[in-house]
């Protein structure tokens, strides 16, 4: 994961997004990945090209990640789960121009002693230096290789004073089928929902995303605030938040609720427990190809280090 202050550095000395996205052609890594079809219709026209979003200047990278190659903007953008839009992974590219993501508020409830609700530009500027509020990249290494840009979710978390029975964090997606189509289908129990458990939400590798590769995010990953847990499957990181709850109970979240025996509640990568349908030992990056030579998962997605602590009394292929 690679991890980037904002402020610390001129925005002249950050890589520019049009040069992450040309370093290979994307029609041919298209074509290599199996996914051409899905990428070459209406979505790809919906779509920004990179460097015509508006910029998130003088962000600063840490070392986690830093030596893997970014997944190309195109794959990113344009090959999501988002099932508010869509359950094709081309949908979301192509129907979340409907979302609205000014004005946004998120409210914050539950186990707390200040509870209220943010705006999304307080959210992003309202934090005092004391605070250690910075905005950060961070690059995920599952499936997708991507440098997320945001700031730690616990910085937040803590202005509004989370009491002792606060051993949960649940989080809830936007509802408004008018915004987004693919709510109007019980495809899921609507809203979306996730959580984490205290510890984890407030580890210092669990952000709020705003960004991605130098701009602010797009509709499709979750504008305007989605979480990223770098060392939990994708299901975990909830997109276009709007409520975040502390909770005294391990709060009931829609995959695992949906199929308890494919998707558990903690969800950290982990080589040995197999999903019912498949190996989860080894796994591909988008874009290397149908036939390319498979990666070795590595416990906690190679976050092993940083978080491994947070689960050393836990039988892990039980609680998966």
């Amino acid at each position: 994961m690679l991890i980037r202050r904002h402020g610390d550095i001129r925005s002249s000395e950050i890589t520019p997004a049009d040069v992450y996205a040309q370093r290979r052609a994307f029609l041919k890594a298209a074509a290599a990945a199996g996914v051409g079809a899905a990428l070459s219709g209406p979505a790809a026209a919906l779509v920004a090209p990179a460097g015509q979003r508006d910029a998130i200047a003088g962000v600063v990278e840490t070392p986690h990640g830093r030596g893997l190659e970014l997944t190309d903007y195109e794959f990113v953008t344009q090959y999501n789960n988002f099932y508010e839009f869509g359950t094709d992974k081309a949908d979301p590219a192509e129907n979340a121009h409907t979302l609205r993501t000014r004005p946004w508020n998120v409210v914050v409830d539950g186990e707390c002693e200040a509870p209220g609700e943010i705006g999304i530009e307080d959210i992003l500027t309202g934090f005092t230096q004391e605070e250690r509020i910075y905005r950060l990249r961070c690059v995920e290494a599952w499936a997708m290789v991507v440098p997320w840009i945001g700031f730690p979710l616990g910085d937040l978390l803590r202005r509004f004073k989370p009491t002792s029975r606060a051993n949960y964090v649940r989080f809830e997606t936007l509802l408004d089928p008018e915004q987004m189509p693919g709510q109007r289908r019980a495809i899921l129990d609507w809203p979306y929902r996730e959580g984490l458990r205290m510890d984890e939400a407030m580890h210092p590798l669990t952000i709020l995303a705003t960004g991605l590769y130098g701009e602010v995010l797009p509709n499709q990953n979750g504008a305007p605030l989605r979480l990223v847990v770098p060392w939990k499957y994708g299901f975990k990181s909830i997109k276009s938040i709007v409520r975040i709850s502390f909770v005294h109970g391990v709060p009931e979240t829609t995959w695992w609720r949906m199929a308890p025996d494919e998707y558990g509640f903690y969800a950290n990568v982990n080589p040995s427990v197999d999903h019912p349908r498949w190996s989860q030992a080894r796994h591909r990056v988008l874009g290397e190809g149908l036939f390319s030579r498979k990666h070795e998962t590595p416990m906690f997605n190679g976050y092993a280090d940083q978080v491994a602590h947070l689960y050393k009394d836990m039988d892990l292929r039980k609680f998966y």
